[in-house]
């Protein structure tokens, strides 16, 4: 009868629980993230002429010389939202090395006299991060201004305007959205097509 009685608490404390903390517990916690902060609990996605054209929160690829690079990718299919991971490839793995000494190349290519930004030859953690570094677009800026067609300064001033600083003045470092950035470029300087 003991057995039975344990039996039956224990289902019972199991659905309970999966009730509360499966269901009703998230099923809250989404009501007031909805309620109280909406654009973030959407993914803070971001929109021109009506249409969704990326997330604040997600990297994406832009192989254009005339907008700026985000860092690149760890996903098999580059910037792939739905396979967020990074490389797992430890610092002496002579894949990453093989990877990160091309990039390096690519961007000497690009500026050969300016020291190359890690944030430009390596991923991040999740593979897909929407950031890079002020000097990571700093050194983008000659490539950038010349394929738009427009003077560095001009370029530099949206690199400056779109550099978020450290959150609550303190914590991580100065970041830029690249996908931001290049959205406001092409409000007033379009890429020529």
């Amino acid at each position: 009868m003991n057995i039975t009685r344990n039996l039956l608490v224990a289902v019972l404390m199991t659905f309970v629980t999966t009730l509360i903390l499966g269901v009703l517990y998230p099923l809250a916690i989404t009501g007031i993230a909805q309620a109280v902060f909406p654009n973030q609990a959407n993914g803070q996605l971001i929109e021109r002429d009506g249409q969704v054209v990326g997330s604040s929160l997600i990297g994406q690829g832009f192989s254009s010389p005339g907008y700026f690079r985000s860092r690149p990718s760890a996903t098999a299919v580059p910037y792939d939202a739905a396979n967020s991971a990074g490389s797992q490839l430890g610092p002496t793995n002579k894949k990453l090395i093989e990877a990160v000494t091309a990039n390096v190349e690519a961007a000497r290519k690009e500026n050969p006299h300016v020291p190359v930004p890690i944030d430009l030859v390596t991923t991040s953690a999740s593979g897909f991060d929407p950031h890079i570094s002020p000097a990571a677009a700093d050194f983008q800026v000659p490539r950038v201004a010349r394929e738009r067609g427009i003077a560095e300064a001009d370029v530099r001033r949206f690199v400056d305007a779109n550099t978020a600083g450290r959150q609550l003045g303190f914590f991580g470092e100065p970041r830029v959205n690249v996908l931001e950035l290049n959205m406001a470029l092409d409000s007033e300087y379009p890429v020529a097509r």
